[in-house]
This record gives structure tokens, C-alpha cells and sequence, in this order.
């Protein structure tokens, strides 16, 4: 269940996002020799992004290029513009073939060669990529904003209480940071998400985190189910954030059943038809083993409900054997390196094939006969222990005897 609601801090009512940015201060000076006047951005998501601004410069200007990329990304993107009489350069960016994430932080600037030879490069402007299709509506508290556009304040609020609740809930094996901010996007219904996702370059309908930028995406249509859909979705995607601020740079190095059992484990209400799904897998003989849930996901929906069950299963087993400290150790040995297998080796003791066979015996109830021997085993050697010593000493005393007989 949610958390008891705290007392808002903060409430922002936004009708509807401006497509065109007008961005401060109205002069951005460069480097000595060029100046940008009135820097704008002007965003339609998904379809474009048009720059615009003035350049001037003391001498005669050769030419002008615009230089953007996201803020996490490593490699710049650079358009040759021709300036008009006046200085003014404009370009237009094609969002729909060459797709920036939904959200995302994008920084542009300006170079110009003067006929001298000489380039001078003007200061950065960053502005964020917004999907401007809805009224977004915002509530926040401490470094949690929730995003939405449909449902009444209760519908925010609530879902600020519930990533608060999946905040708490998690903070006992995945590191929590409360001053990094989060923002929370819930999409009314899995299209509006799922056509956010198509304009962002991926496929997937049920949420998303942009770990990167502490940005989760969700759908939550208002409505009767609406808290159960709250306290699934939005833990889930949270983790995702916090393993990668804890993980940073190893984050992918991670299995994929590891990040997405973790995830799983951290929902408030436990998806009722994994249970099901685990058990119809275990009686066909259909499981997926963990081996093959290291690098991804099966990309067939069913596969993969039956990948995240597994894993939901699979790392509370672990946490149940091996402790909070058995997955910080896990994620530890799979950040120096190991592979998929030898990682649980060197973190658990015991390769990942036979944790797979433990936990399938173990929860789900296969191999019952040989995991009763197994059990036994000890018990049944201390036995044979018992009797033997004495039979042996009774078996020594009569060939004694008939030595002593003989003689």
C-alpha cells in the first residue's frame, strides 16, 4: 500500500508546453570576435527542432556552423549554415529520422570563421527536448516530480506518494540518492506511452526509465485500477534509476535478469499472474534458463512476461538464501568483470547454472525425489557412520578369535 501522504511542498499547474523556447539571456557572447543575439529553439516532438539566432562578428563572417548533441552523448552533430545580410542563421532539425530521447537535456552552440581564418566557438545553451502533445500537470516533493495530464490532483498525489513509498521500500539493498532530481511521466494510456517510445527510437509499451537522465515513463490510465498500476510501474522504473546512479559506468555490465529481478522484487504489488506463468513454464518443462537471460530479454511478449516472472522469483530466492549483502555482492563481481557464470561463483559460492537448478527445486518444487536425498544424504552417512564402527569392531574381534583358535 502507499506511504501516508506528506504534506505537499510544492504544486505547478502547467496548461501546456510553449513549442517555441525563448532562451535567456537574449545575447550569448563567444569567444573574442563573434556574438549570438536572440538564441531560440522552437520544438515540435517527434516531427522537428528549428534553431535559430543572429550571429555577428567585428569582421566579415566566412562561415557559421550549429553544433548540438544530447547532453550524454559523446558524439556532436555539426550543420554548416549560410548567415543571412543580417547575421541570422536558421536550421531545421529532422526529429522524425534522427531521433533524440524523449526528454532529454540537448546543448547547442555556435562556430563562425571570420575571413581572417580565425574560428571563434560562442558559450553553450541547453534546453530540454519536452513532449509538448499534452498539458502536462506537475506535483513534486524533495527531488520527486510526477508529470501527468489526465486524472484530478488525488491522481498526482497519489502517485507522489507511491514513488515515495517505492523509494523506502528499496533502500535496504539498492542505494537511494534524494538529491538527484527524478521526474515521473505517467501517459494516460499504453498508446500515448508507446508512440512517445516509437518517436524516441524504441519499442516498448508498459514503462521505461531513461536511467541516464532520471526520467521514467509510465502508463496509468485513472480509474479503479489505477493504484495498483502506480505501485507496479513506477518502484519498477525508480529502481532502474537508482541501480544506475549506484552502478554508474558498470550499470550495463549487470545481467539482465539481475537489473530486472531487482526491479521486479521492488514493486509494491506483486504481479498475481507470475505465479501462474512460473508454474505452467515449470510443468511444460518451458523455463528459460538464467544463462540466456544475461545479455537481454526474449523480444516475443510472452517470452518475455515469463523472463521478468523468472527473475522476480529468481533474485527474492536469492535474497532469501544469500541476504541483502549476497546481491551487493553479486552486483559487485559482475562490475569487476566476471561473466555470467563465474560471477555468482565468485559473489555466491555457486556457478549460476547450479543456483538455476537450486532455486527450480527449490521454489517451484522440481526433482523433489533427489533434492530428499540430497537433504538426507548427511543424516544417512552419519548413519552408516554409526553402524559401521561397530560392525567393524565386532568383525575384528571374531577374526581375533579365530587367530587365537587356530593357534
Amino acid at each position: 500500500m502507499s506511504a501516508p501522504r506528506n504534506l505537499l511542498t510544492k504544486m505547478l499547474v502547467v496548461t501546456l508546453f510553449v513549442a517555441t523556447l525563448s532562451l535567456k539571456p537574449a545575447q550569448v557572447s563567444g569567444q573574442e570576435g563573434i556574438v549570438v543575439e536572440s538564441p531560440g529553439v522552437a520544438v515540435d516532438f517527434g516531427r522537428s527542432i528549428t534553431f535559430t539566432a543572429k550571429v555577428t562578428a567585428s569582421s566579415s563572417i566566412q562561415q557559421v556552423s550549429l553544433l548540438f548533441r544530447e547532453v550524454n552523448e559523446e558524439v556532436t552533430r555539426v550543420e554548416t549554415l549560410q548567415p543571412a545580410g543580417d547575421g541570422s542563421v536558421s536550421f531545421v532539425y529532422d526529429a522524425s529520422l534522427n531521433v533524440i530521447r524523449p526528454f532529454s537535456w540537448v546543448v547547442f552552440w555556435f562556430q563562425a570563421t571570420l575571413t581572417d581564418g580565425k574560428t571563434y566557438t560562442s558559450d553553450a545553451i541547453k534546453f530540454q527536448y519536452m513532449d509538448d502533445r499534452f498539458p502536462w500537470r506537475q506535483i513534486n516533493q524533495a527531488n520527486v516530480t510526477i508529470n501527468w495530464y489526465a486524472g484530478d490532483d488525488a491522481f498526482g498525489a497519489s502517485a507522489l506518494d507511491v514513488a515515495g513509498a517505492g523509494l523506502l521500500g528499496m533502500k535496504d539493498f539498492v542505494p537511494i540518492s534524494l538529491t538527484d532530481p527524478i521526474d515521473i511521466y505517467i501517459y494516460s494510456n499504453v498508446n500515448d506511452l508507446q508512440d512517445t517510445l516509437l518517436l524516441g527510437g524504441r519499442e516498448w509499451a508498459g514503462g521505461h526509465a531513461h536511467a541516464e537522465l532520471g526520467v521514467v515513463l509510465v502508463s496509468v490510465p485513472p480509474g479503479s485500477s489505477q493504484f495498483i498500476e502506480m505501485e507496479t510501474k513506477i518502484p519498477h522504473e525508480l529502481a532502474h534509476v537508482m541501480l544506475f546512479r549506484a552502478l554508474g559506468d558498470q550499470y550495463d555490465r549487470q545481467p539482465a535478469w539481475l537489473i530486472e529481478g531487482i526491479a521486479s522484487m521492488v514493486e509494491l504489488y506483486a504481479n498475481p499472474d507470475y505465479a501462474r506463468a512460473l508454474e505452467i513454464a515449470s510443468e511444460n518443462d518451458t523455463l528459460i534458463p538464467f544463462l540466456d537471460l544475461c545479455a537481454s530479454f526474449p523480444a516475443d511478449s510472452g517470452s518475455a512476461f515469463l523472463a521478468y516472472a523468472q527473475s522476480q522469483s529468481f533474485v527474492t530466492y536469492i535474497r532469501d538464501s544469500f541476504g541483502t549483502s549476497g546481491l551487493a555482492r553479486l552486483t559487485s563481481a559482475y562490475s569487476e568483470g566476471f561473466s555470467c557464470e563465474l560471477g555468482a561463483t565468485q559473489a555466491l559460492g555457486t556457478p549460476l547454472s547450479q543456483l538455476d537448478q537450486r532455486w527450480r527445486e527449490t521454489v517451484l518444487g522440481q526433482n523433489v525425489g533427489g533434492v530428499a536425498m540430497r537433504n538426507l544424504l548427511p543424516f544417512i552417512l552419519l548413519l552408516l557412520l554409526v553402524l559401521v564402527v561397530p560392525l567393524w569392531g565386532t568383525i575384528d574381534l571374531l577374526r581375533h578369535r579365530s587367530r587365537n583358535s587356530n593357534g
